[in-house]
């Protein structure tokens, strides 16, 4: 009985029958509580956007006219992304997410973007500004992606395979960028074109993180401890691993080492297998993949795309290890094998890959991350 109650102790203290719940998901319940907040609710819908890792690296100066968005580059998870191309991808996502709530509040909101080039995380790093955004009073335009905000959870699990994506969905999704002369989505549906991708992808994987540094880097953001969760409100957690409920509660009685030696001991294609269970495999793909202004341009596009996938009832999930190589050998000064791949993917050298998805309809429910609360990212 003694082994039975620690043990029922042991799985509430790690927050086994707490899903979703305490402060590190209020943002997600509240975040369009009170329509006098002004340009704040703007920061409210901008920070459920997506960000690598769940780090979060977003900081807002907002008065009655602007927001400026700024990136902390503290927030950064070490060699896997070493220029800090994603982070800047998790920005631009923050600012679609506040371009629409900024028209759902009434507001005419036009963005300037700071011209620039990525480079090496700072040795001191600190906030740095990507964006203003100017606000003048317009018309109410709620959207059917703004109303999906809430609803958008990166999905981990297995997808349906044998369940197609509509023609209506994929037509929309490829016109996400028309407008954008830097940034193009291409889409894969065919099985020759998604299992090469995922061969890429998976062979990727499995380099990527035998390195020691991007294994550190990567671990500082796995919440494993549920007080952890609640106390920094950000990282990967267990419940978004995409495992079912009873898997999910046996890894939180785990800690990170025994994870990980599970994880080493599974099946070699799961990571392959795991994406070709999605009907549709797509890649982003800029001018110039260390341009800042098409790496934020990029992060709106994903943005969109996810929300959109969420209107529609269809899942999605990235799978960017095989454009995290092209960064690791680039910082090694490695000969560039990933980019020659993706370019073969492509055939078009116009374009640098630089973000890859999976889409399709999910087999089991996508949980929340956390969040931190407004106050802890409004400068």
């Amino acid at each position: 009985m003694v082994v039975v109650g620690g043990g029922v102790w042991r799985a509430y203290d790690q927050g086994v029958f707490s899903v979703g719940e305490g402060p590190a998901y209020e943002p997600w319940k509240d975040w369009s509580k009170d329509s006098k907040d002004g340009p704040l609710a703007l920061v409210r819908a901008a920070i459920l956007a997506a960000s690598p890792h769940n780090t979060q690296p977003w900081l807002f100066k907002v008065t009655n006219s602007t927001i400026e968005l700024y990136i902390d580059t503290s927030r950064n998870v070490g060699a896997l992304d070493p220029y800090l191309r994603e982070e800047h991808i998790g920005m631009g996502c923050a600012l679609e997410n506040l371009m629409l709530a900024a028209a759902a509040n009434g507001y005419a909101a036009t963005v300037t973007l700071l011209p620039g080039k990525l480079g090496p995380i700072p040795a001191e790093p600190k906030p740095e500004l990507l964006a203003r955004v100017d606000l003048a009073s317009g018309k109410h335009e709620e959207s059917e992606l703004y109303d999906a905000i809430p609803r958008r959870h990166t999905n981990r699990g297995a997808y349906s395979p044998q369940k197609p994506i509509p023609p209506e969905f994929m037509d929309s999704l490829s016109r996400l960028a028309s407008d954008e002369s830097d940034v193009k989505i291409f889409l894969f549906t065919a099985e020759a074109d998604r299992k090469k991708i995922a061969e890429i992808s998976s062979a990727a994987n499995t380099e990527i993180y035998s390195d020691s540094e991007v294994d550190g880097g990567s671990d500082r953001w796995i919440r494993t401890d549920w007080s952890e969760v609640q106390k920094f409100r950000d990282g990967l957690t267990l419940d978004a691993f995409g495992q079912p409920p009873i898997a999910t509660g046996v890894m939180k009685m785990m800690s990170l080492s025994m994870l990980k030696w599970v994880a080493s001991r599974g099946e070699k294609e799961g990571y392959s297998r795991l994406m070709l269970s999605a009907p549709l495999i797509g890649i982003i793909a800029v001018r110039d993949r260390y341009d800042r202004e098409h790496c934020l341009r990029a992060g709106r596009t994903w943005q969109r795309a996810h929300l959109l996938a969420t209107v529609r009832g269809l899942a999605g999930r990235p799978c960017n290890e095989a454009v995290e190589m092209i960064d690791h050998e680039k910082a090694l000064g490695k000969p560039a094998r990933r980019a020659g791949l993706l370019a073969e993917v492509l055939g078009d050298t116009a374009w640098q890959p630089t973000f890859v998805f999976y889409m399709g309809y999910p087999t089991l429910t996508a949980r929340a991350s956390p969040r931190r609360p407004i106050e802890k990212v409004v400068l």
